[in-house]
């Protein structure tokens, strides 16, 4: 009689739990949203300040920001102006060496001169740059005013911040009585 050399038994178990974790997170991977790192990029670097968080703009740290809902630059331009800034404005760089070791705009600092932007409080990787550029086109950009459900999805159920927008939907009493009716 030959011997074979079986793992034993508790072995078979663990491997079949860790390749069913693994099989569950790879199918939670998937399921994520994948613009999620952008999104904590966006508020990791304060993009919140100026455009808030829901990308409307508006008056803020740098000035007086664009609408990212409104915006009709592509995503090789947000990439661009993220890493860039925008001369002339309180539109940060966030690329590390921009206007030195890296041309924006086709321009070095001598070039841009007094009109270079100011330097971000941070800088962020070029795939950290890209990730706020694919989260403002998947979620912002071309977007209607901000809701409450979309307020959720950035905060999490628990913040008081979306409560103006849970008042703003639900429909008052007159406009429940008076729909239906004519005049």
């Amino acid at each position: 009689m030959t011997r074979h050399n079986r793992p034993p038994a508790g072995a078979i178990v663990a491997f079949v739990i860790v390749a069913t974790a693994a099989i569950t997170a790879s199918a939670d991977a998937q399921s994520a949203d994948p613009t999620d790192a952008g999104k904590a990029v966006f508020k990791r670097a304060n993009c919140v300040g100026c455009h808030k968080w829901h990308g409307n703009g508006g008056g803020g740290y740098g000035g007086d920001a664009l609408s990212l809902r409104k915006t009709e630059l592509t995503r090789e331009q947000i990439i661009e102006t993220i890493g860039c800034g925008r001369p002339g404005t309180g539109m940060p760089f966030f690329t590390r060496g921009a206007y030195d070791s890296v041309k924006c705009y086709d321009m070095s600092r001598e070039d841009v001169g007094g009109r270079i932007p100011p330097e971000a409080n941070t800088f962020l990787r070029p795939s950290d740059v890209e990730a706020v550029a694919d989260y403002v086109i998947a979620h912002i950009k071309g977007e209607r005013e901000p809701s409450y459900s979309e307020c959720v999805k950035f905060f999490g159920d628990t913040s008081r911040v979306c409560d103006i927008y849970k008042a703003q939907q639900q429909p008052t009493v007159s406009q429940t009585t008076n729909s239906g009716q004519s005049k």
